[in-house]
């Protein structure tokens, strides 16, 4: 079966069903995954077996399973009778032999593939050879953790988020070795088990953690350049672009430094593709030991009485009384009745896309290009938004050319419907919209080799790092004839291939367009 085919076999052909209840779920390392992990199988009803080959650390895992029951018990979610239950199905395993009769195991240790391989080379020979073995990686490759193995076939990767219990997102990950029977297996009893499972292939990254690059990428891309300072650039992203976090907070929260590992090992899987270039500003914060919340001090400050810094917000400015808009404005064009609402009078004319002020000057969504590439005319760049009727701040750009009353005038007319404004510096595709692309390119590419299908895509995104639209639906929306083009003009601008076009993105613009 090649890479491919694991991804994208129609689910259930296989006949494959979920592990039953009935059968005992082993699971190796009792670190906070492990924990987590033990907990979803015990509450779906299995036979727990917790081993860790540090004998204490499974004992205080299991003591820590238990305290967290009794939690959801005092907290409404469990009822006693059902953690009672639970409590007697948990058992300690003191050595790997006592996992003989498991039908499922499921690893977590840690991070490396000769600790990897020698433990499921050592399973092999106590388990059944029914039994479904599992990795829990996050970085490592599931065709190299299985390749010494007697049968790679019944292989998978279960690749839970954490904190397990709580995430409902399962990557289950096809090695180039594992039966179509396993993946499906696996998936069943994912589902059974209440997550939301998802199939994809072996490839670096899985879904979730090669698509999500760009999100992290673009903003300190951007903050590198000094288009804007990361509180600005996180407000951006949230207010306008709907995200739960901005990538700058988000990176403190994970640590900077394990955040920065995953990007470089996905850079590296994938021979230094410069789409996936790691930053050099956040390489030396790790450096520097500002690794986020957990030292104290990230990109912002968390020790004690220190204030977080405040986003860049525009001063009150008045909004004109009348605008001209010229022709479509795409993705944008629900800010006419916008503006409308607010009580400005506003011209329909032919031609352009964008928005005429009064004193001549020009408002565009962000398409790739910069304002002082304009030098003869005033062009101001407005960012994309999710949903421009929810959106609470929008960003704006300028050149230096450009002159304060066009800016005033801008900035007046977003603010009139109730939102904030930043103005950052000129950053071709600005802070949402390069993003975005980014994000629905990777996406693309992903699913075109086989990776995942879309759908999957999609929900694994949403569900894994609660992105408010799945990339490959918010492009379907946008347009990929749109995003073709911005991705095009930061091409030019950036000749490094990091943001040329994939071959799947330029097909499905050409196909919104007719084919031309």
């Amino acid at each position: 079966m090649t890479v491919t085919d694991a991804a994208s076999s129609p689910r259930g052909t296989s006949g494959a069903e979920a592990v039953a209840p009935s059968r005992t779920v082993a699971v190796i390392g009792a670190g906070t995954m492990g924990q987590g992990i033990a907990q979803v199988a015990l509450l779906a009803g299995h036979r727990v077996r917790l081993y860790d080959v540090a004998a204490d650390q499974a004992e205080a895992g299991a003591a820590t399973i238990l305290t967290r029951l009794e939690r959801l018990v005092e907290k409404g979610r469990l009822d006693e009778s059902t953690r009672g239950a639970a409590a007697l199905r948990l058992e300690r395993a003191t050595d790997l032999a006592e996992l003989a009769d498991s039908a499922l195991v499921v690893e977590a240790v840690v991070e490396r593939l000769s600790v990897k391989q020698e433990l499921f080379g050592a399973l092999e020979e106590i388990v059944a050879d029914d039994c479904l073995l599992a990795t829990n990686t996050s970085s490592l490759s599931v065709t190299a953790i299985a390749g010494a193995l007697r049968l790679p076939g019944r292989f998978v990767g279960l690749h839970f988020f954490n904190p397990a219990p709580l995430l409902p997102l399962v990557e289950v990950v096809s090695g180039f070795a594992t039966d179509e029977d396993a993946a499906t297996r696996a998936y069943e009893t994912a589902k059974a088990w209440g997550k939301t499972p998802v199939r994809c292939a072996d490839t670096p990254g899985f879904i979730v953690n090669r698509i999500a690059r760009p999100f992290y990428a673009e903003a300190l891309r951007v903050y590198e350049e000094r288009g804007a300072d990361p509180a600005t650039i996180d407000a951006v992203l949230r207010e306008s672009g709907g995200f739960r976090m901005g990538p700058f907070e988000l990176t403190d929260l994970i640590g900077q430094d394990v955040n920065e590992a995953v990007t470089r090992s996905v850079w590296e899987s994938f021979f230094q593709d410069p789409k996936f270039t790691p930053s050099l500003a956040q390489r030396r914060l790790v450096q520097s030991g500002r690794l986020g919340r957990k030292s104290g001090q990230g990109w912002f400050p968390y020790a004690e009485g220190t204030e977080r810094p405040e986003p860049h917000t525009a001063a009150p400015a008045k909004a004109p009384e009348a605008i001209t808009v010229r022709g479509d404005l795409g993705p944008a064009e629900p800010l006419v009745a916008l503006f409308e609402e607010a009580g400005v009078k506003v011209r329909r004319r032919g031609g352009g896309g964008y928005i005429r002020l009064p004193g001549g000057g020009r408002l565009c969504l962000a398409d790739g290009e910069t304002s002082f590439e304009f030098y003869e005319q005033e062009i101001i760049y407005f960012d994309l938004a999710l949903d421009y009727a929810a959106a609470t701040r929008i960003a704006v750009s300028t050149a230096a050319s450009t002159s304060p009353e066009s800016l005033q005038e801008a900035i007046g007319l977003f603010q009139v419907t109730g939102k904030r404004v930043s103005v950052i510096e000129d950053v071709p595709g600005m802070i949402v919209a390069r993003t975005v692309a980014m994000l629905a390119d990777i996406a693309a590419d992903a699913v075109d080799r086989g990776v995942a299908s879309a759908e999957d895509v999609d929900t694994a995104m949403r569900l894994g790092v609660n992105y408010p639209a799945g990339p490959l639906e918010w492009a379907s929306k946008v347009g990929f004839r749109r995003i073709c083009d911005l991705l095009g003009e930061l091409h030019e601008r950036y000749p490094t291939g990091r943001y040329a076009p994939s071959l799947g993105t330029v097909r499905r613009g050409c196909e919104e367009n007719g084919g031309s």
